[in-house]
């Protein structure tokens, strides 16, 4: 009798416990996304990653970009958002002239520097987030060259360990209208020819296609050329034939109605018909909830309707929040509030509601404005005693510093799985 108590006792112990571990080792694996797909547009949720930040002693020979003008002190830096450095070594970091937090020097790190890169891509792979859309600015390219490129070749090694992906997206932002073209164009051959970066197996495609992004055509002003619409055409046919890639067009807002932020020109509807993704800047269009819910009825929705009707993709840009009071003095410190993740999340609901079937976060590493999403220090004690700093606990309440990189991991899952996100956001104790 007792040998067949035992063994019935095994039998409801298998029935139960394999099941579970099976269920427990599945969950795992999903949440870790070993390798991303990089065969496909659809589905993907990617963040714009700077990788524009130096520090003395980094090999870059710059000393100190875009953290501050010049030597950093409270007056002159240029970043509002102060990042959580607690998992990086001091050796890999650089410490802020006369700013301490408490008894301890306070350190700002180098994109340049290969540990902090792959760090960044570790975190991307932890919470299961797919990958970056490069920044390439047509006027760094001459600095970027003479460095070798070396953040780039960062990123492509960081993506290849850890099996994220990656796209090259340039930014016009201050380009000569008669020379983009050609800047265009023999940077492209170089990053394919010299650099080889679409060889990497984590260069991401559409349709066999590489993607490449060009942000910056249609807006309404003289920094964001060219006003020829037949010479932005030029461009985006170039990139499709010549260079056989699939070409994301960096839109004004509202491209569609050419109004506002847009050139008026109607020829730009063509130009913007063209292009096989339209990606939409939004980040300072909107401020408030009230804002996101409008903007889904009267610019998301119908940008969809419109994109579809010509076989097109729609990429939608959501941000955390907007600040960069050090970078512009006159403008309020914390300008659009994150409210603890709740004006992303409502973003990333809006996008999937309306039907988007990919999505841009902006940005990884964007501390200068404040949409970063990667950690940053969760209290204003975590950040520099000195000078003016954003933190996480801005808008009140207890957050742990990766809280974005959690709520974009959500987002991540629904954008792959096809599926609508709650309206209710996770609890940030979970």
């Amino acid at each position: 009798m007792r040998g067949t108590a035992e063994r019935a006792a095994m039998q409801i112990f298998a029935r139960i416990a394999l099941p579970l571990v099976l269920l427990l080792t599945l969950a795992g694996a999903a949440g870790a996304q070993a390798v991303v797909d990089a065969s496909t547009l659809d589905g993907k949720v990617l963040f714009g990653y700077q990788g524009w930040f130096r520090t003395p002693g980094d090999g870059a020979n710059v000393g100190w970009s875009h953290w501050s003008r010049g030597a950093p002190s409270p007056e002159t830096m240029t970043v509002d958002l102060y990042p959580d450095l607690s998992e990086f070594d001091p050796k890999d970091l650089a410490p802020i002239p006369g700013e301490s937090i408490g008894a301890k020097p306070a350190y700002l790190f180098s994109s340049f520097n290969r540990n902090i890169v792959m760090r960044h891509f570790e975190w991307m792979k932890r919470y299961g987030l797919d990958g970056v859309l490069v920044q390439r600015f047509l006027s760094d390219i001459p600095g970027s060259r003479a460095q070798g490129d070396g953040v780039l070749k960062n990123i492509m090694a960081a993506a290849e360990k850890t099996g994220r992906t990656f796209a090259i997206e340039y930014d016009i932002s201050g380009a000569r209208a008669e020379t983009m073209a050609d800047i265009l164009q023999k940077d492209w051959n170089y990053l394919v020819n010299d650099l080889h970066v679409t060889a990497s197996p984590r260069y991401l495609r559409h349709k066999g296609k590489p993607v490449v992004s060009v942000w910056g055509m249609g807006l309404n002003d003289r920094s964001h050329p060219p006003a020829d619409t037949a010479a932005a055409l030029a461009i985006i046919r170039w990139f499709q034939t010549t260079a056989g890639a699939c070409y994301i067009g960096g839109t004004p807002a509202f491209w569609r109605s050419r109004t506002r932020d847009a050139n008026p020109d109607p020829a730009w509807a063509e130009v913007y018909q063209a292009m096989d993704v339209v990606q939409p800047w939004t980040v300072g269009r909107y401020g408030d909830l009230a804002g996101v819910e409008r903007w889904k009825t009267e610019q998301l929705a119908p940008d969809l309707a419109a994109t579809a009707a010509h076989g097109q993709l729609y990429m939608p840009v959501i941000f955390p929040g907007f600040s960069w009071h050090n970078l512009n003095p006159r403008s309020p410190e914390n300008q659009i509030p994150r409210l603890k993740g709740q004006f992303l999340w409502n973003q990333a609901v809006s996008a999937r509601a309306a039907g988007a079937r990919m999505l841009k976060i902006a940005m990884f590493d964007e501390v200068n404005e404040g949409t970063a999403m990667f950690k940053a220090a969760p209290r204003r004690s975590d950040a520099p005693d000195q000078g003016n700093w954003l933190t996480l606990d801005a808008d009140g309440g207890a957050l742990p510093s990766d809280w974005y990189l959690r709520l974009a991991g959500e987002i991540t899952k629904a954008f792959h799985a096809k599926r609508p996100l709650p309206a209710a956001m996770p609890a940030a104790g979970r």
